[in-house]
């Protein structure tokens, strides 16, 4: 069994998304969580048995606890090859499916993040890339083909279409024809729309 420890409307979101992909029986944890206008309630301190710094997402499969976005995406992948979501190890688009997992983490998320607090990278002393770099490299690679790895849907693509679709209409992520027929393309699937009526469906984590 999976669990998911998720928190509404935020990055865990993807994750039932994923799950839904994978189609294997999972159950979802609402985790407390204090938003930033104030609203919520902390979590309860055994969750940080779970993630040690009490975010979400995280995810428990036969007791092996993940957490961190990628990590989650490579574990699922790999641990449901009939899903066909990963890619083995020895498939030549291992390298590009391990390479556009681990960009969204180092590169992408950090970049967006960088700009919306109002930090602007020097390529030379950070880990990642402008924005506006970071966009120009997905688009050339999404004007290709429908997916990240060209006909070949992965859960890379859970991690980046979903963040596209979080953003689409903010200043933050400037739209083009590719990146709304990307949007499209991944918001239609149906487990992703499965996961949207769910969002907010689970029992409370309580320790």
């Amino acid at each position: 069994m999976i669990t998911l420890y998720h928190v509404p409307a935020t990055r865990s979101s993807r994750f039932i998304w994923l799950l839904e992909e994978i189609g294997e029986p999972y159950e979802v944890k609402l985790v407390p969580m204090l938003r930033r206008d104030g609203t919520g309630e902390p979590p309860p301190p055994a969750y940080r048995e779970i993630h040690p710094h009490a975010k979400v997402p995280a995810i428990s499969h036969d007791g092996t606890i993940v957490f961190e976005s990628c990590a989650i995406a490579l574990y699922l992948g790999d641990a449901f090859p009939r899903a066909n979501v990963g890619v083995a190890i020895g498939d030549p688009q291992r390298g590009p499916y391990l390479t556009w997992l681990a960009y969204y983490a180092g590169v992408m998320e950090p970049a967006f993040v960088g700009k919306a607090l109002g930090f602007t990278t020097v390529n030379s002393t950070t880990g990642w890339a402008s924005t506006t770099d970071v966009l120009s490299h997905v688009v050339a690679t999404l004007s290709r083909g429908p997916y990240l790895l060209g006909e070949r849907f992965t859960t890379a693509d859970v991690l980046f279409g979903s963040t596209f679709a979080l953003f689409k209409g903010s200043p933050l992520l400037p739209m083009n024809d590719v990146l709304l027929a990307y949007i499209d393309r991944v918001t239609t699937r149906p487990a992703f729309l499965r996961a949207a009526a769910k969002d907010s469906e689970g029992t409370k984590f309580s320790g």
